[in-house]
C-alpha cells in the first residue's frame, strides 16, 4: 500500500453553517453549491470534506448514532509561514464563529501555536514551526 491521506471528512451538524465557516471565514477554496449533500475544499494536497454527521455515522454503522463529547484525541493542523500569522489565523477563526481554546503562545518544542474549535467542536492547531520549512507547493518539509 502507498502511504497517502487524500481526504479528511468532518461530520458536521449544519452543513451550510460549516461551509460558511471554512469558505467565508477561513477562506478555504471550494466549488460547493448551496444544497449539495457534501462540501469539498482544496487545501494544498489533502482535501477537506464536510458531510452531515448523521449521514457519516450511518455510513459507518447504521446501528450506532453519532456522539460528541469533548476532545476526541484528533486534531487538524494549519502550519503558518510566520510566528505572527498564528494569531492572525486564530483571529479569523474566532471572527467566523470558532472558539479559541488555547491562544497563540510560544511552546516547549520551539515553535508558536494555538488551538481553536470549529462550530462542531473539531480541534485545529495553528502553528509556526521553525523546523518545518515549506516546499514550493505549500507542503511542509519534514527532516525526520
Amino acid at each position: 500500500m502507498e502511504s497517502r491521506i487524500t481526504l479528511i471528512t468532518l461530520g458536521v451538524s449544519d452543513l451550510e453553517r460549516s461551509v460558511r465557516f471554512y469558505r467565508d471565514g477561513l477562506g478555504f477554496p471550494t466549488q460547493y453549491k448551496d444544497g449539495a449533500p457534501v462540501a469539498f475544499f482544496s487545501t494544498g494536497g489533502v482535501r477537506l470534506s464536510l458531510y452531515p454527521v448523521e449521514h457519516l455515522a450511518a455510513d459507518i454503522d447504521p446501528a450506532s448514532p453519532p456522539s460528541r463529547g469533548g476532545f476526541s484525541g484528533i486534531t487538524l493542523a494549519h502550519n503558518t509561514r510566520s510566528k505572527e500569522e498564528v494569531a492572525e489565523v486564530l483571529s479569523l477563526a474566532e471572527a467566523a464563529g470558532g472558539k479559541i481554546v488555547k491562544p497563540a503562545q510560544d511552546v516547549f518544542w520551539g515553535g508558536h501555536s494555538g488551538y481553536f474549535t470549529d462550530p462542531d467542536g473539531h480541534y485545529w492547531e495553528v502553528a509556526w514551526n521553525p523546523f518545518f520549512p515549506f516546499a514550493e507547493d505549500g507542503s511542509i518539509l519534514l527532516s525526520q
